[in-house]
């Protein structure tokens, strides 16, 4: 050090200033303690705390002995207010909340008797020390508050750590706890950019000791350009399969909640009058996904759900029950959106004849949505339905007839020429193989703008793209196993409508064929699919056992729609020609008049 002096002094930097005396290292000592004292200042809390209990008792005592009412009613007032409003002071839980209550209760009643009694009155002191060690417990314990210790020392190590990894300048700004980790809001130096930390994410991981794929980078929300949040996870919180809790709402108004994110909020994100794409390669969990939005939807009161499964219905047959209608086959597939167009058609005429602009869900007025699951299947083997698609696409918003479309990989020959892929504004990807295929399915530019489906390292995990989530965020969907989908959907079927009276006439007009002349000449009139599905039903009922036949069974037999077949089932029961022998069972009746 007095070398270093020296030099300066002869290059004229500075005078040449040594200090060397014994008396100096008293003064060293005490920034040495106070600096330590400062450091561990959340450890020591306590001990602070029963320092200035001693402190004020010893002066209240002797000044003001009088005054131990006033802040024995202080206190219990203070205790209540922390109990009952601790949440607004970040005492979140409920039992963070009594702690605080009782450790106020405790001092203020300590400090008031020590005023009135003098802090040699036996056994105040000993309550002190005895009270004081039993509630440090629980305070050196918490979780998050050792959490919170450990985030601000590396915040204030952060200029080192920027400066080591190249961010020289950058600063931190705020910092908050939460349940898997914290985050901070950081300001960048003159010159630096948000690509600039993205590019020094490893670097930071291996400053801060955190595991390899711990640190997140995101724009703030107010879009500044030298401004920053960095997420620190301190545990994977997807490592695991996430259960389904059940579903999030009741009506199509209400957002669906996918799954978690990794801050622990929900990935909530709202269907009505949006349409949606579904991404991701084979295995990524794109029909768990599937599987969380039909089990969302078949809870709705306000929903029609249908849906296309050209695997032969083999990830969307245990909903059958809670499915208006299924189609297995691109023939089924081509008449269901066929039919969307015309329920389509229907509602904006009757919204133009009664002076309305949009379509609002009700259990009476359903929104109709249409799950297609593999939809570049549904391109290959009726490519003819894309332009009911695209029609669905480009105007089903303002009447909720609603396509949510799920693909492996959503190129322009797989949701084919027309405008549909660019309708979709909610994007759910899940894992994909190629760089390339994040902007298929987020949209052009995602990719350089931080969106890394290509990343996700396990099944489930996704990035959701919304109006209302326009950062990268991960989520994981949550797990449905088969009893779960089997259960959800037993317990829904009774809670979804029926289609409205202005969709139903508009498909029954579409069906009815057109009377016509014929000469005797014509070729004899084949049965109609109306009369051929009342002849199956007819015949499914008269063999039916004696506990009947369930609504899904008759479903697949006589391939009507849902409508139709309840429609029947009543007229039959009001004729006297079928009962109804149980909850959603039928069978004909012992005697038809």
């Amino acid at each position: 050090m007095r070398r270093h002096a020296q030099k300066m002094h002869r290059n004229g930097l500075q005078p040449m200033v040594i200090i060397d005396r014994d008396d100096q290292f008293p003064d060293i000592a005490a920034v040495l303690v106070a600096r330590t004292l400062w450091r561990y200042r959340s450890e020591l809390a306590p001990l602070y705390l029963v320092t200035a209990l001693v402190l004020s008792g010893l002066i209240l005592h002797a000044s003001r002995p009088h005054w131990w009412p006033h802040l024995l009613v202080l206190a219990t007032v203070a205790a209540w207010v922390v109990a009952m409003f601790g949440d607004r002071f970040g005492l979140t839980l409920r039992v963070e909340r009594l702690y605080g209550a009782a450790v106020v209760m405790g001092a203020g009643g300590w400090l008031a008797a020590v005023t009135a009694l003098g802090i040699a009155f036996s056994p105040l002191p000993q309550v002190l020390a005895v009270g004081g060690f039993v509630l440090a417990v629980p305070w050196w314990v918490h979780r998050r508050r050792r959490a919170k210790v450990r985030v601000d020392r590396q915040i204030a190590a952060w200029p080192e750590i920027a400066q080591s990894i190249g961010l020289a300048g950058s600063r931190a700004q705020s910092a908050v706890v939460d349940v898997w980790g914290w985050r901070a809001r950081f300001a960048l130096a003159r010159g630096q950019t948000i690509q600039d930390v993205t590019a020094k994410v490893p670097a930071i991981e291996s400053a801060l000791g955190t595991f390899r794929g711990a640190v997140r980078v995101f724009p703030t929300s107010d879009d500044k350009a030298n401004r920053f949040e960095l997420r620190v996870l301190n545990t994977d919180p997807h490592a695991d399969a996430i259960p389904w809790p059940g579903p999030s709402g009741s009506s199509i108004t209400e957002p669906i909640d996918l799954g978690p994110f990794e801050d622990a909020t929900s990935a909530r994100v709202l269907l009505l009058r949006r349409h949606g794409l579904i991404g991701g390669v084979a295995g990524s969990g794109k029909s768990g996904g599937i599987n969380v939005l039909v089990g969302n939807l078949s809870a709705c009161r306000d929903v029609v759900i249908w849906a296309i499964d050209l695997k032969r219905g083999m990830e969307l047959q245990p909903w059958a029950s809670c499915i208006d209608r299924l189609a297995t086959t691109p023939e089924q597939a081509r008449a269901m959106l066929r039919d969307a167009v015309t329920i389509l058609e229907a509602r904006a005429e009757w919204l133009t004849a009664n002076g309305r602009r949009v379509w609002d869900p009700t259990p009476e007025l359903p929104a109709l949505v249409i799950v297609v699951d593999e939809y570049a299947e549904l391109a290959d083997d009726a490519p003819d339905a894309a332009s009911d698609t695209d029609s669905i696409a480009r105007r089903g918003r303002a009447v909720a007839v609603t396509l949510i479309a799920a693909t492996q990989r959503p190129t322009q020959k797989a949701m084919g020429k027309g405008a549909v892929r660019s309708q979709m504004d909610v994007r759910v990807s899940f894992r994909v193989r190629e760089r390339k295929d994040v902007d298929l399915i987020l949209g052009q530019g995602m990719l350089n703008a931080g969106w890394h489906a290509h990343t996700l390292n396990a099944p489930g995990k996704f990035l959701l793209s919304a109006p209302e989530h326009d950062t990268p965020r991960r989520g994981r969907a949550y797990l449905l196993t088969d009893d779960a989908v089997s259960e959800a959907a037993q317990r829904h079927e009774a809670l979804h409508p029926v289609l409205d009276e202005v969709s139903q006439r508009a498909l029954d007009e579409a069906s009815t064929p057109l009377l016509r002349p014929v000469s005797a000449a014509s070729v004899p009139l084949r049965p109609s699919r109306e009369d051929r599905a009342e002849s199956v039903l007819r015949e499914a009922l008269n063999g039916a056992p004696d506990e009947g036949l369930p609504i899904a069974h008759l479903l697949m037999i006589t391939k009507m729609s849902r409508p139709t077949l309840y429609r029947r089932l009543s007229e039959l029961v009001k004729t006297g020609r079928a009962v109804q022998v149980g909850r959603g069972r039928y069978k004909a009746s012992d005697h038809t008049p």
